[in-house]
């Protein structure tokens, strides 16, 4: 007896098919799987008979072979468990193979029986709605398929479950759309006392999707300041919901298959490896840049981090890609993140604080900076120094704007750039970070005051091209948010105010 079952094996975002063939012959007892399997697939089989003789189902005394095919194709994952044991029960004759022949099957079992989520179920359904196939997966992660667009979805919460349905003894309840609340934070911009510059900063780099780098004495609000960015960028759009809830899928990190419209906010560690940062390692998983896609990457202690991770950095910043290559793994991953970080002015962290100051400044300075490369440097649109606040304004200084209000601002700035870039013909670009080329010469249009400002001080600063660009970048930004249609000297002047700060680097 042969029976067959649609599947999928995982290639980073890619979902390829695989093709389940499973054979009951005479001979010994056996249960084998073959098809370039993982340790985690070759357990499948107790998992399998440990789920039937719950429901009072022995295997057949006879030899049992399950083949994955494509043979060469590496197999990964605990979500062959499923697709093994229904075509177990179709080769059995209890469920009909013809109604489960246009269904991609996923799903881990437990020993009772329960089929328990796995990773990437929406990535699975958009692939099984693109080839015009249904989709049988755990009850929990239904919701979680529905946002591919498919209808034909069977989400049963266990394997007896499963059979009735086939039966038609059974009904299975088709699932319901979840969507995560509104995440109702307690951080909010008028938290922060002083730091006026700073919240500026803050505002421009969210209306236009800049990098940015702050560097201040501990305790003067840098990571106050990072953590409240979230709180004044526009939310996703659905596109983006979908995109950054696949690569979530993947790893593991989208709960009860809810969607979520709000912008990811990632905070690794500083001892965090090459590959947790990028992705990477055996199974080339996504790493934190390509789980902040369409969202924030704030490093805090930046200097601390390892300087081939930070190098790693680079090439994602300006592709908005990055490209993962192991033995057994070559895939790319999206990375449009906005990277945000934060550093002491020294290793003291006092650097200008005459009462605190080390003995070696500013010697000590200059060698805590130079753990960080000019390409990198290079690549940060905004740097600010972050001042102590001082007592008094912590007892006097009034709160600030709501995160609500900037928020409204940035919101029209954003909008102001999305139906420039629609007019230009380019609506797949959002935000004025993404210009390039002559699209940026385009729309940034300078008047001869602000290009000679900008011409004098790139060349007395020997600035690199990228840098020239950004600054442009940044000057378009701030027009934007004064809803101007062409950059001024102002708005170059305050573009440079934010570059020319690095006290032993020329940015």
């Amino acid at each position: 007896m042969l029976a067959r079952v649609n599947t999928i094996a995982f290639n980073g975002l890619t979902t390829l098919d695989v093709d389940l063939q499973l054979q009951i012959s005479s001979g010994l007892p056996a249960f084998n799987i073959v098809g370039l399997p993982d340790k985690t697939i070759a357990e499948s089989k107790e998992r399998v008979r440990a789920a039937l003789n719950t429901m009072g189902v022995e295997l057949p005394a006879k030899r049992i072979t399950v083949n994955l095919a494509p043979a060469d194709l590496l197999k990964e994952g605990s979500h062959f468990d499923l697709p093994i044991a229904v075509a177990v029960l179709a080769g059995m004759g209890i469920i009909n193979s013809e109604d489960i022949s246009h269904y991609i099957i996923i799903g881990e079992l437990g020993l009772d029986g329960k089929i328990m989520p796995i990773n990437g179920a929406l990535p699975v359904a958009i692939h099984a709605n693109r080839n015009n196939k249904g989709l049988v997966c755990p009850a929990e992660q239904g919701g979680e398929a529905l946002w591919s667009g498919l209808k034909d979805i069977i989400a049963a919460p266990d394997l007896l479950a499963l059979i009735n349905h086939f039966k038609g003894i059974q009904q299975l309840p088709m699932p319901v759309i979840k969507t995560a609340n509104t995440r109702k934070s307690d951080l909010d911009m008028s938290d922060v006392k002083g730091q006026e510059t700073a919240k500026r900063a803050l505002e421009i780099a969210a209306a236009g999707g800049h990098n940015m780098l702050m560097s201040g004495t501990p305790g003067a609000g840098k990571s106050m300041l990072a953590s409240r960015l979230t709180t004044i960028l526009p939310p996703l759009t659905a596109e983006e919901a979908l995109e950054t809830c696949v690569i979530h899928s993947i790893a593991g990190e989208l709960k009860n298959g809810e969607i979520s419209f709000d912008r990811p906010y990632r905070d690794p560690h500083h001892n965090a490896s090459t590959p947790a940062l990028v992705g990477g390692g055996r199974k080339g998983t996504p790493g934190e840049i390509s789980l902040a896609h369409n969202g924030v990457l704030f490093l805090d202690e930046l200097p601390e981090f390892n300087r081939a991770t930070l190098e790693a950095l680079r090439q994602p910043l300006e592709t908005g890609y990055v490209s993962i290559s192991r033995v057994h793994c070559h895939t790319q991953y999206p990375a449009n993140f906005q990277l945000i970080a934060a550093m002491n002015p020294c290793r003291c962290g006092y650097l200008g604080v005459h009462e605190k100051e080390c003995s070696r400044a500013p010697k000590c300075a200059e060698e805590y900076l130079s753990r960080i490369s000019g390409p990198l440097l290079d690549r940060f649109d905004i740097y600010i120094q972050v001042p102590p606040v001082s007592p008094w304004d912590m007892a006097e200084v009034k709160n600030g704007e709501r995160s609500e209000v900037i928020r409204k601002r940035v919101i029209a700035a954003r909008e102001i750039q999305q139906e420039r870039f629609n007019k230009l013909g380019y609506p797949h670009l959002h935000t004025n970070s993404q210009l390039k080329g002559d699209i940026l010469d385009e729309v940034t249009q300078l008047d001869k005051e602000a290009k000679a400002l900008l011409i004098g001080f790139a060349d007395k600063m020997k600035m690199s091209a990228r840098a020239y660009h950004r600054i442009l970048k940044l000057a378009r930004t701030i027009a934007d948010l004064q809803n101007k249609k062409n950059v001024c000297k102002v708005h170059i002047a305050e573009a440079l105010s934010y570059r020319y700060v690095m006290p032993s680097k020329q940015v």
